[in-house]
């Protein structure tokens, strides 16, 4: 009789719940861009007149763009210190540990961030809202460092492509439904209630991790491989991060000057299409808002499998960025309907995470691979976090009754286009160094790809040991 773990539905069961260990916290995450003049509507509103089925006040919290953007930059930069050490006591503690913690630290924070809405009109109300986003901050982007383990670990040499693909799909799902439906919930049940809504995803989250815990302790047990990965993890000492090349980090660069560019700019879209552009609703806006994740939703799985397959992922990487360019210049300079530039967005989206995250796992040695992955996140996260804070500076500190002036709008997309030329400029230099050591990042076929990589985890065991031999050798010295 053959072990269930072995058998394909297995690993896919297994996926089923990965995918939805950050299906809410997604969907927690943009709640802000949604709603955002209810963030920084008038606490209230007296003598409300309707004009073209609009209202000339929306009731809100009160909170400055500035203070709104610091809902985004606090997560960004909790994201960046955490990530660090959470990528490395995952590599040490194994993924139970890590996905038990961090879903868990997403329940708590979406609930402080819930109850802090709550307190609008009081002192307390930034403070609950800053220290909820600074929990969730801490689970969410940790999560998925632990999520992508586990589906690297029940995947490799199977449909890794597919999995990881959908594994995005099914995060972005979260987002889009956000998009959706968050504006609607808040115009029948108030922004508390829908904060708290977005808890209650979170906690479906949690279930989840319990799950995947269970099915991932049960297969490997019946794999025979629990005690096998005990061992290698007690190997894992963080001195190895010594051993990420240069290629690594002009990787980590390019993907920060990248999002530099879309998480800042989805945060505020909503906004700024209501602002710029004549004839959009709120809940119109947010439709075209979450565009960029509509287009990866649909593209994500797809467009993974055929850079899985092709390759040229550094190659990959410089287009997206310079496809990226005219996104921006659109939306500073015309009256281009703001839908095309979203749809445009999303599509090299999709194909910039499909090129750029994979990738890490081709220039890295595999023992330092989740270390690897927080790092990047960090490093990704403090790069938003400062974008969100100049953003924030841009855009003004008064509150947002009335429109954001149009040249505020469009120093803010210059700053966007800046980013995404320091992702053009770290790009191009990732492929030159690429070429000049091998070539791995743009193997034209998946079978190229396996036989380098192969060949790069033979030379990395053989670092290890030798690093391991040194070590011992010191310790008898001492």
């Amino acid at each position: 009789m053959s072990v269930p773990a072995e058998k394909a539905y297995y690993r896919f069961l297994v996926l089923f719940f990965n995918c939805l260990l950050t299906f809410g916290s997604y969907f927690c995450f943009d709640i802000p861009s949604v709603l955002q003049d209810q963030f920084q509507g008038n606490l209230t509103c007296i003598n409300t007149t309707h004009h073209n089925g609009t209202l000339d006040c929306v009731e809100g919290l009160g909170m400055t763009p500035q203070q709104y953007n610091l809902l985004y930059a606090i997560y960004a930069w909790t994201n960046a210190l955490v990530v660090i050490v959470a990528g490395f006591l995952i590599d040490k503690l194994g993924n139970r540990f890590g996905v038990f913690l961090f879903s868990f630290l997403t329940v708590l924070g979406s609930s402080v961030f819930a109850l802090g809405s709550h307190f609008k009109g009081t002192p307390y109300l930034l403070p609950l809202m800053l220290t909820g986003r600074l929990l969730f901050g801490s689970g969410n982007g940790s999560l998925t460092i632990v999520q992508n383990r586990i589906t690297a670990f029940w995947f490799r040499g199977k449909e890794l492509a597919l999995a990881f693909g959908l594994t995005l799909s099914f995060s972005r799902l979260g987002s889009v439904l956000n998009f959706f439906f968050t504006q609607q919930f808040e115009s029948h049940f108030g922004i508390q209630w829908t904060l708290w809504g977005g808890t209650i995803l979170c906690v479906l989250g949690f279930c989840a991790a319990i799950t995947v815990s269970v099915l991932d302790k049960v297969g490997m047990k019946q794999r025979g491989l629990d005690g096998a990965i005990q061992e290698e993890s007690k190997k894992v000492r963080i001195q190895d991060v010594r051993l990420l090349p240069l290629r690594y980090w002009l990787l980590v660069f390019t993907i920060m000057f990248f999002y530099n560019g879309v998480f800042p700019f989805v945060a505020d879209a909503s906004k700024f299409i209501q602002d710029k552009y004549t004839g959009y609703s709120q809940r119109e806006a947010a439709y075209i808002a979450g565009a960029v994740y509509d287009s990866s939703l649909v593209l994500s799985a797809a467009v993974g499998i055929l850079i899985d397959y092709v390759g040229l992922r550094g190659i990959f990487a410089v287009l997206c960025a310079v496809m990226t360019l005219p996104v921006f210049a659109l939306l500073a300079f015309t009256f281009v309907p703001p839908l095309v530039s979203t749809v445009w967005l999303g599509i090299t989206y999709s194909f910039a995470a499909a090129s750029m995250w994979p990738s890490i796992p081709l220039v890295v040695p595999q023992a330092t691979l989740g270390t690897a992955m927080g790092l990047a996140t960090s490093v990704q996260m403090v790069g938003i976090g400062i974008s969100n804070l100049i953003v924030g500076q841009i855009l003004g500190t008064k509150s947002s009754e009335a429109k954001i002036p149009l040249w505020r709008w469009q120093q803010m997309m210059i700053f966007m286009l800046a980013n995404t030329i320091g992702c053009i400029c770290t790009s191009l230099v990732l492929n030159v160094f690429d070429k000049r050591q091998g070539g791995a990042l743009n193997g034209t076929t998946k079978r190229s790809q396996a036989a380098e990589q192969e060949a790069r985890d033979s030379v990395d065991t053989a670092t290890l040991l030798s690093g391991d031999e040194d070590a011992d050798e010191r310790r008898s010295i001492n």
